[in-house]
């Protein structure tokens, strides 16, 4: 009868495991495995209580599935940043989990003083564990800022990047509207100071502005204006200038398209315009010497590109002279 009933909830255990595959699989989520032995082994060593069996797996991935409802809110927001985002939310899942199961390790190094007893304590093992935990848990903090990351992109969905495949046409679109904006500013100032109101609301309200829009023009300021102040359209006029300059800028760089040279040190120089990066592609890995000249200069390793790369711009070149003159020297 014994036997039967392990069967039994073995058979029990297996369903269990192949429905939450299952799920798995449908939701997109991907987890990584958590070692529950080791768990128990690093509870064991703390504690008297019994250790429940998948608490940590379960604890684990409530904090997996935590970042990726986010990263799913995210995406639908910004579904341009999608592949993006996933890759973020995969990272946070699998370092969360190495983070997981180092904690587990490290715990299962030396017991606390209440299960070992006082009599010939590892105090120098001891020292070292928790010194250990410490490191851990500064990775943890580090893996936490995922989330940030995930976050800072969905804040960042309406700023124009050069690498965006349509950074022309975007530019272009938000300068016609704030151009039409400074247009109606105008309009409406000229409208506020007629000296018939009647007309004056009469022409407000035929440029599209609410009574209470109206309301507010005409409340004046605590320096006594009504109306749009002559700041405000000064200022929308100079981010009308400085988009104007980048559009041109930026139609330059893409009318030269991609270009490649190669460098004296052994690497190809690839003026990237589809992406709007400066890349620079070595035969084989680089040096440790050559990696942190690189970092020093703000280049960094895409695996997508297989480059070390930056904002193409010429901040990026001048950076690349100094990266030169150091691998020459």
């Amino acid at each position: 009868m014994n036997e039967q009933i392990t069967i039994f909830e073995a058979w029990e255990e297996y369903k269990k495991t192949q429905e939450a595959a299952q799920k798995e699989a449908e939701s997109g989520r991907k987890y990584y495995p958590i070692n529950e032995a080791m768990a128990r082994r690093a509870h064991e060593n703390m504690s008297f209580t019994d250790y429940n069996p998948g608490r940590k797996t379960a604890e684990y991935r409530a904090q997996v599935d935590e970042i990726y409802t986010l990263a799913e809110e995210v995406a639908q927001a910004v579904p341009n940043q999608a592949e993006r985002i996933a890759a973020l939310a995969d990272r946070y899942a699998r370092k969360l989990a190495e983070n997981y199961n180092n904690d587990f390790a490290i715990g299962t190094r030396c017991p606390s003083v209440l299960i070992a007893g006082p009599a010939n304590f590892p105090t120098r093992r001891k020292q070292k564990q928790v010194a250990a935990w410490e490191r851990n848990m500064q990775e943890y903090n580090e893996i936490q800022k995922i989330k940030e990351k995930i976050r800072a992109i969905y804040h960042g969905r309406n700023i124009i990047k050069s690498g965006d495949a349509d950074a022309v046409e975007k530019l272009e679109a938000k300068i016609e509207k704030l151009k039409k904006h400074q247009e109606l500013m105008r309009e409406a100032n000229k409208a506020i100071r007629m000296k018939d109101t009647t007309k004056g609301n009469a022409a407000l309200e035929k440029l599209g502005y609410t009574a209470e829009e109206i309301e507010k023009l005409r409340k004046p300021d605590f320096c006594g204006r009504i109306g749009y102040p002559s700041y405000e359209l000064s200022n929308n006029n100079a981010n009308i200038h400085r988009l104007e300059q980048r559009l041109e800028s930026l139609k330059r760089v893409k009318e030269a398209g991609t270009t490649e040279t190669e460098a004296e040190a052994g690497f190809t120089i690839r003026e990237n315009t589809e992406i709007m990066r400066l890349q620079l592609i070595f035969p084989d890995k680089p040096e440790a010497d050559t990696r942190a000249i690189l970092k020093k200069n703000g280049f960094r390793w895409s695996p997508h590109e297989n480059a070390w790369q930056r904002q193409l711009n010429n901040s990026a070149r001048y950076a690349l002279e100094a990266v030169q003159r150091e691998l020459n020297a």
